[in-house]
């Protein structure tokens, strides 16, 4: 099973569910294409899961705790059980040592999974996810967005057109 990842590890918003700009409304949770059928093999196949996510509108007064756990629970209604949320609230501005691009939420996923980060895969849509993946030791793979932007796409070590194409790089 050594071909296998020990975790991938995703970004939320624009990675695993269409981004809706601060959503706190369980609602508007809408899955990724590709995005059930990648969780579906990665876990019939022992790897870990986990979500990383800056969540800003809770510092910025736009969402409450509450409201990103219950967008957070939907997603795993939608997608299943993840074996570790690591989520930032605060903003760009906080001075914050979790905030993507920082290390430290891949570092505490790596380590809530029992897993070692070079042996770990984090797949998201912006230059913060590559960022926060090559600083943790683990390999990113960015799936642009039209959100994302070209150099970002150009400075990517590994990118991938959607979350199949990104399995297929991990797997």
């Amino acid at each position: 099973m050594d071909q296998y990842p020990d975790a991938v590890l995703f970004d939320r918003d624009g990675t695993l569910i269409k981004d809706v700009p601060y959503n706190g409304d369980p609602d508007r949770v809408e899955p990724m294409p590709g995005a059930r059928e990648v969780l579906r093999v990665l876990r019939a196949r022992g790897v870990r899961t986990g979500v990383v996510s800056n969540q800003s509108g809770i510092a910025r007064g736009l969402l409450t705790r509450t409201q990103v756990d219950a967008v957070n629970s939907r997603v795993e209604a939608l997608l299943g059980r993840f074996g570790t949320w690591q989520v930032c609230p605060h903003g760009p501005d906080d001075g914050c040592a979790c905030r993507k691009p920082a290390p430290t939420m891949i570092l505490q996923a790596c380590e809530a999974l029992q897993v070692r980060p070079e042996r770990t895969f984090f797949i998201g849509d912006i230059e913060a996810d590559v960022e926060a993946a090559l600083a943790a030791g683990a390999t990113p793979i960015l799936v642009p967005t039209p959100a994302t932007l070209p150099d970002e796409v150009d400075r990517a070590p590994h990118t991938a057109p959607d979350l199949r194409s990104a399995l297929a790089m991990v797997l």
